[in-house]
């Protein structure tokens, strides 16, 4: 009796990238960090698999990821490890463990690649995303905080990305925990018609609660205290100066005193840039100030500063440039002439994208091949071709057939 075999599928919120999707993710993400770099930002690449207590030292046990979406496990050496939710924290251990907080200076990185959160997979949500951020380290000025906006800007700007900012501050350990004592003092009053999350949140991080997207708890938070009302005098200063600066540079925002992001460790300067034009998960863009996060993983107080997108989120709205480049397609009319075009695909992928295909066909199955892999230009060698090095070319778009020389070509 034959064993019935069960197809083994992808794992549910995760998916392969490919095709068009491929196309347009390796698109955003050469393009991305080409800007990345203009801002004096260099490549970074942290492991996937970190000590599970980064992630709840410096992300914060009141946050949903570390309480309900971390994918943690005990590895075989007996460690708590887990595959990294999010970016930023990675890279502070990195400064950290390299002692760059004690040599001083200032540090800018760029990174992408794959974050895991066990949450319901939706549009735009997968329990395996990528994303694109940017960390900066020694830099207090508010001006490296509008610098931030300013690429992200940019970078939605070049893929032809609607956004809206929105931006708050969330203040310093100076006026934070009087304004923490107020809302909760404010939310214990209502805090049984709060979900259970929230009450949780009351207990550990406070303003949380403001993140809640259930719209009970939302409506809940109409007259609650405002942290923007409540700064000391050194966080609205900034604020005013970040406000100004933005304003001075025609970039527009809204504020939003309910914005905290979704992370334990940012302070001063939060800010998210939001699409409506795809559904309900609507921030594609986010990030803040996070000046008390080294000391969080046991370095010397650094300023720091840093924002990650979210690549699956923004594929359906990335407007590709329509200039295609040659995708060229190199093929054979008989066996004799293969070790020639083996030779000039060779010298031609130097400068253009080129296919060459080693199997000698016919004119019709040669040009069936190149309009499956979308290519562009056509070039065939035959016998004729190789006594007269010449090779016969055709531009699929436009219809043009030539017979060049070799060199020419």
């Amino acid at each position: 009796m034959q064993n019935s075999i069960k197809n083994i599928q992808s794992l549910r919120g995760m998916k392969d990238i490919v095709g068009s999707e491929s196309e347009l993710f390796t698109y955003f993400v050469e393009n991305a960090s080409k800007i990345a770099k203009k801002y004096g930002f260099s490549y970074i690449e942290t492991p996937l698999l970190e000590e599970t207590a980064l992630f709840k030292r410096s992300v914060g046990e009141s946050s949903d990821i570390v309480n309900k979406e971390m994918y943690q496990f005990i590895d075989k050496g007996q460690n708590d490890v887990c595959l990294r939710p999010e970016g930023t924290a990675g890279v502070v251990r990195h400064f950290v463990e390299k002692k760059l907080d004690r040599a001083g200076g200032v540090y800018k990185w760029y990174y992408y690649g794959p974050m895991f959160r066990y949450e319901r997979p939706q549009k735009g949500r997968l329990r395996e995303f990528h994303q694109f951020g940017c960390e900066v380290f020694g830099l207090q000025s508010v001006y490296e905080d509008a610098n931030i906006i300013i690429m992200i800007k940019e970078i939605l700007e070049f893929f032809g990305i609607g956004f809206t900012l929105k931006l708050n501050s969330l203040g310093c350990s100076d006026c934070m925990p009087k304004y923490k004592e107020s809302l909760v003092e404010h939310l214990s009053s209502f805090k049984e018609e709060l979900c259970e999350d929230c009450n949780r949140r009351l207990l550990t991080n406070p303003i949380r609660v403001l993140d809640c997207k259930i719209e009970k708890c939302q409506s809940l938070l109409t007259n609650s205290p405002k942290i923007t009302n409540n700064l000391c005098n050194s966080c609205n200063t900034d604020f005013n100066k970040l406000k100004e600066i933005l304003d001075f540079n025609n970039i527009s925002y809204e504020i939003d005193s309910n914005l905290v992001r979704g992370l334990d460790y940012y302070n001063k300067t939060a800010f998210e840039f939001v699409s409506n034009e795809i559904g309900s998960q609507s921030a594609i863009a986010g990030g803040g100030r996070y000046d008390r996060l080294v000391e969080f993983l046991g370095g010397k107080s650094t300023p720091g500063i840093g924002f990650a997108i979210g690549i699956e989120r923004l594929l359906e709205l990335v407007k590709k440039n329509d200039e295609k480049e040659d995708f060229v397609y190199i093929g054979v009319l008989d066996e004799a002439s293969l070790n020639k075009a083996f030779e000039i695909g060779i010298k031609k992928r130097k400068t253009t994208k080129t296919y060459i295909e080693y199997t000698p066909r016919g004119f019709a199955k040669h040009f069936g091949i190149a309009e499956k892999l979308g290519c562009n230009i056509v070039a065939l060698i035959g016998e004729n071709e190789l006594k007269n090095e010449t090779i016969y070319t055709k531009n699929i778009g436009t219809k043009e057939e030539i017979t060049v020389k070799l060199g020419d070509f």
